[in-house]
């Protein structure tokens, strides 16, 4: 059984057999290794050093690393190297104004569709947002494990396609958002009342409380 990467949920197995598997294993661990800070920002990757530790051929790690490059984890320079793009706090403002829209439109189309028992388990998810409010790492995974429940129940594979690929750049670019101190008790209140929409079905509500909290207004 594979390991679970920190905030993707892709399962981490051994590198598969064909060359598309083979793209996929390594754009997901290099990805995660890039959100969880392993690969910090300027971090130069080699073609070479990839295909040594992977053990495979130089083709699938050019794919892997030209899909981390469309979604903006890396910059690459032909025939020299590969290097990590920085998050300015311009790109985090863009990113959370981002997430704020999407993550609304994946609660009011899920909350309404939910099972009392999904009910009750995305309000926890929504609960636990407070035990990451002094971490903003933490605050990041938690944030994505709640969008992540609610997006694989909207039943809308056009919206939950695009969650999945932009996945990556949101758990990356929020990473160093943090709640200024002088409203973590507004942020508290707007978790609690979005456990209550969620446990109501009510999804017009869930929809402006998860805008509210990405500072979308």
């Amino acid at each position: 059984m594979g390991e679970r990467g920190p905030l993707t949920g892709v399962v981490r197995s051994p590198l598969g057999a064909t060359k598309q598997l083979l793209a996929e294993e390594v754009y997901q661990q290099v990805g995660a290794s890039i959100i969880d800070g392993t690969l910090p920002a300027g971090s130069r990757i080699r073609d070479a050093d990839l295909a040594e530790k992977f053990g495979v051929s130089r083709m699938p790690i050019r794919e892997a690393l030209q899909r981390l490059e469309r979604v903006g984890l890396v910059e690459m320079y032909p025939s020299r190297y590969t290097q990590v793009t920085e998050v300015p706090p311009e790109l985090t403002a863009k990113t959370l104004e981002y997430a704020g829209y999407v993550g609304g439109a994946v609660a009011a189309i899920a909350v309404p569709r939910l099972s009392a028992a999904e009910r009750t388990e995305a309000a926890a998810l929504a609960r636990a947002l407070d035990d990451g409010l002094d971490d903003p790492a933490a605050l990041s995974a938690e944030r994505w494990a709640l969008l992540h429940y609610l997006a694989e129940r909207c039943d809308n594979e056009i919206l939950s396609s695009v969650l999945d690929e932009t996945s990556m750049p949101l758990s990356r670019n929020l990473r160093p958002w943090s709640v200024d101190a002088s409203q973590r008790d507004v942020m508290r209140a707007r978790h609690a009342a979005l456990a209550e929409a969620i446990l109501a079905g009510d999804g017009h509500s869930a929809e402006h409380l998860m805008r509210a909290m990405h500072l979308v207004e």
